[in-house]
């Protein structure tokens, strides 16, 4: 594939995934309502984000969900941060601070969350693009566990999965840690890999924490 086509099919992939988001986090904000319209600002937290290609797409969607819910336009901070440097200097090269978005990157281990002071201490949404739970059941049981720790009560895990297996494990995963799987959708959109069975946002997935009255 050249390099314009890759540009292209990633591209793409992002349309796909905005629609994604749609069908669960905008499906569960039309059901439930979400704890954002009373805010000035939307933060999320892109965990192990490599060159975080959803940047845009993110920081767009959750600012216009906001929007949409009512009162003045919303800004959105994201922050994305990963333990490999040149994908981080790329993120920064793409995605610079406009007028209501603002992105910050930098480089981290996901599983030590809770030893980087620069970061804040809670946010409305974490994300997991594409989670890698067979690279390593334990240390990313441990980063979900410092994902969910960062993540405001009231905020949403997002998980997107290449495998079908893995997404399930992932899931379970997340419930043993205290968090509840709130709609997960097999993308009918998604676009396959070479490996059989991967393909880019296979399923989609949005949680949150469990409360004593659910």
């Amino acid at each position: 594939m050249s390099h314009d086509l890759d540009r292209a099919a990633l591209a793409e992939d992002q349309g796909r995934l905005r629609r994604m988001l749609d069908r669960t986090v905008g499906r569960v904000a039309a059901a439930d309502g979400l704890p954002l319209a009373g805010q000035p600002e939307v933060s999320i937290l892109d965990v192990a984000c490599g060159a975080c290609d959803e940047a845009e797409t993110l920081s767009e969607y959750f600012r216009s969900l906001r929007t949409g819910q009512g009162g003045p336009p919303a800004s959105t901070l994201l922050v994305g941060t990963d333990v490999r440097e040149r994908e981080l200097d790329e993120a920064k090269e793409r995605f610079r601070d406009t007028e209501g978005r603002a992105f910050e990157f930098f480089k981290g281990d996901a599983s030590r969350l809770d030893g980087h002071r620069e970061l804040r201490d809670a946010f409305d949404v974490v994300f997991f693009r594409h989670q890698n739970l067979y690279h390593g059941r334990a240390l990313w049981h441990r980063i979900f566990e410092q994902g969910l720790a960062r993540m405001k009560d009231d905020g949403l895990v997002v998980i997107t999965s290449y495998f079908d297996r893995e997404h399930a494990l992932a899931l379970d995963a997340f419930e043993k840690l205290g968090a509840e799987v709130v709609t997960s959708v097999r993308n009918p959109e998604s676009r396959d890999l070479i490996t059989p069975g991967k393909s880019v946002d296979r399923h989609v997935a949005v949680l949150r924490k469990k409360t004593p009255s659910r």
